[in-house]
């Protein structure tokens, strides 16, 4: 495939020369990353979906190619032991984790593999992941003749490249699945077209600024499925699944006592995780993850907040400091 990837690609320029290049492309216009180390896996033969249907918290069965979902993978107890971006294609499921879990998640599977016909293949060394996110990465893809899935968790070809619209920084987004041995002359086209690189330490910036939460940090077996609030990860009508008799009970009794919210935090301070949040009656959070944010010059923070004082302008104290829940 040949296109022109000389074209201009418009930047928008923020007021402030002092953002780091990658954080100011992906919150004002588009930035590439190279995300090869997130894992594959590729789900094959008849039994495929049945099976991840029964392992997940997400509706799988009716997913038909060229679409997918986000989905947690629970454990008897309910607790969490990762997540995956599940993208349905014609002859396969392909299941995008992130790099500290896909062996993990693998492994559990495999256990689960017993009259089924399903066979796991690990594409992770085979199949590099390149994402492209911002305001403008979707007229990017358009500038340049690729194919561009409409709905949240889509996917299209492009050639022998699958695109999907699923990111993991909390800004517009795309995945660009691609074999390994053609990765480096996609981003020398990149290159070419004034798409710059983010690292990174600039997407875990955004995403903390965007509330968006990442397994392995913020999400860990130490929660349930509800104290993530990460409820698009749920199907509560779909039936049977691993760990599903724990989240009903959850769901039917309301009963948690904590909960994901993103705290501003009036100080340059970056406190570590674990650092609690006080309120005038005692300890009401715990900090996950913590950043100073470059554009507003204080601390944003992922925390497990105890309900009472899980309200969208609740103010509590980080030592001397002034924190607000803000969602």
């Amino acid at each position: 495939m040949l296109f022109d990837w000389s074209m201009d690609f418009p930047v928008v320029v923020m007021n402030t020369t002092l953002l780091n290049p990658g954080y100011q492309a992906l919150k004002e216009s588009a930035a590439w990353m190279d995300l090869s180390n997130r894992g594959k896996i590729r789900v094959l033969g008849e039994d495929r979906k049945r099976l991840l249907h029964a392992m997940t918290t997400n509706q799988i069965q009716k997913l038909e190619p060229g679409s997918g979902c986000y989905a947690f993978f629970l454990n008897a107890q309910g607790r969490i032991l990762g997540d995956a971006n599940v993208f349905v294609l014609d002859d396969a499921v392909l299941l995008d984790t992130e790099p500290e879990t896909h062996q993990k998640l693998k492994d559990h599977l495999d256990r689960y593999i017993i009259a089924d016909d399903v066979t796991l293949e690990d594409a992770t060394s085979t199949l590099a992941t390149l994402a492209l996110e911002g305001p403008a990465a979707q007229d990017f893809l358009i500038q340049h003749a690729a194919p561009v899935p409409q709905k949240a968790y889509e996917t299209t070809k492009w050639g022998d490249r699958i695109v999907a619209r699923a990111g993991v920084t909390g800004e517009p987004g795309f995945l660009i699945f691609i074999p390994m041995a053609e990765k480096e002359d996609l981003l020398a086209q990149f290159s070419l077209s004034g798409l710059g690189e983010a690292t990174l330490e600039d997407a875990r910036t955004v995403r903390i600024e965007n509330a968006h939460p990442r397994y392995g940090e913020e999400i860990t077996e130490r929660y349930l499925v509800q104290e993530t609030g990460q409820m698009n990860a749920v199907d509560f009508a779909k039936g049977c699944y691993l760990g599903q008799e724990i989240v009903e009970r959850v769901r039917s009794r309301a009963q948690i006592h904590r909960i994901l919210r993103q705290v501003e935090i009036d100080s340059k301070e970056v406190p570590e995780p674990g650092a609690k949040l006080q309120a005038p009656t005692g300890d009401a959070g715990e900090i996950a993850s913590a950043i100073l944010s470059p554009s507003l010059e204080k601390v944003i923070a992922l925390s497990y907040i105890r309900v009472q004082f899980a309200d969208p302008g609740t103010r509590l104290t980080l030592g001397s400091a002034t924190a607000v829940i803000k969602r």
